[in-house]
């Protein structure tokens, strides 16, 4: 795909970021613990080739505010198979690859091949809370790892699709979460602001192995889901939704690496062991925390469970990060559990 197709001047579109950013504005914690003590929402952001420097450099400033303000991580990791697929099995299973068995050959999509088998993060919310949850992913091999189920609202735009981009997904997100609180229908699963909402984002990844590292392309592609990033935040404050909020910002895999520790054409390729950015920001997380115990990709569905006080018994190899908590969230499991 051109990058002409998508990418906006590198500078209106970090106008556009710092526009977002000053329109959002900051949190007031004092206020949104005098009103809740833990989130009833949570956004997930599951980005594909983005390291720390990004992030850390300004390059996305909106992720970037995101990061200064809420609790991080430079040092998480991903798992032993950093490919798309596997990767995302794991965000959603909180298990390695030996566990959940969705391996390199999911990679091709294969039409016939059946739905992942391993309980998600998806399941285990239904069960804990009867909480909904809704999914947008921007790669078709990612359908066959959500089961159509009831409280699952998940929409694919694949980006074989030249309309497919961060900033269009950013728009169905808000056309979407419009619907839902219209009351209407619309021929959809949920009828309010879903509890879990994950978006995809793997354009800089797309990006830096087409163009390369160094690429203007893949500055762009940065500062584009940054931008998309931002407003799906601001269409939350639009619903009046935002203070009630958590927003998790993970990579699935990292950026190939150069020697000078910087995203390079010619670096390392991206492994397991590369640090992957893992940070989170908003109601009930300590402002500017530094997280102290590492931190896995697999901890994302166990930390979502325990930010919205949902217990139940679980087969994943996840454990919720409860230190970037300011208080222990208040229990609000049902009887199904």
């Amino acid at each position: 795909m051109p990058t002409s197709s998508f990418l906006l001047n590198r500078p209106v579109l970090l106008a556009v970021c710092l526009g977002l950013i000053i329109h959002i504005g900051v949190l007031n914690r004092t206020g949104q613990a005098a009103e809740s003590h833990q989130a009833d929402h949570v956004i997930l952001f599951a980005l594909e080739g983005v390291g720390n420097h990004p992030i850390q450099s300004g390059t996305m400033p909106i992720v970037g505010k995101l990061a200064r303000e809420g609790a991080v991580t430079w040092s998480a990791q991903t798992v032993s198979l950093s490919l798309t697929v596997p990767a995302m099995a794991s965000l959603l299973t909180g298990l390695p690859v030996q566990k959940h068995r969705v391996n390199a050959e999911w990679e091709k999509y294969d039409f016939g091949r059946s739905f992942l088998r391993s309980p998600t993060v998806f399941d285990y919310m239904d069960l804990a809370g009867g909480k909904d949850s809704a999914a947008f992913f921007m790669d078709d091999r990612l359908y066959q790892l959500s089961r159509p189920e009831i409280y699952v609202d998940r929409q694919v735009c694949g980006t074989e699709r030249p309309e497919c981009t961060p900033q269009t997904v950013s728009h169905y997100i808000q056309d979407y979460l419009r619907k839902v609180v219209s009351k209407g229908g619309h021929d959809l699963h949920l009828f309010a602001i879903p509890d879990l909402l994950l978006v995809h984002f793997p354009t800089p990844a797309h990006q830096g192995e087409k163009f390369g590292w160094d690429s203007d392309a893949y500055q762009q592609a940065l500062l584009t889901v940054d931008g998309a990033i931002g407003h799906i935040l601001q269409t939350y404050k639009s619903l009046n939704a935002l203070d009630r909020t958590m927003v998790i910002v993970t990579g699935l895999n990292g950026a190939k690496v150069s020697q000078a520790g910087h995203n390079g054409t010619h670096g390392h390729e991206r492994t397991h062991s590369t640090p992957i950015p893992w940070l989170t920001w908003g109601i009930n997380v300590k402002p500017g925390y530094h997280i102290t115990k590492p931190v896995s990709l697999l901890d994302t569905g166990a930390t979502i469970l325990y930010a919205l006080g949902l217990h139940t018994y679980t087969e994943w190899d996840s454990h919720a990060i409860k230190e970037i908590f300011q208080t222990e969230p208040e229990r609000r499991t049902t009887e199904n559990e």
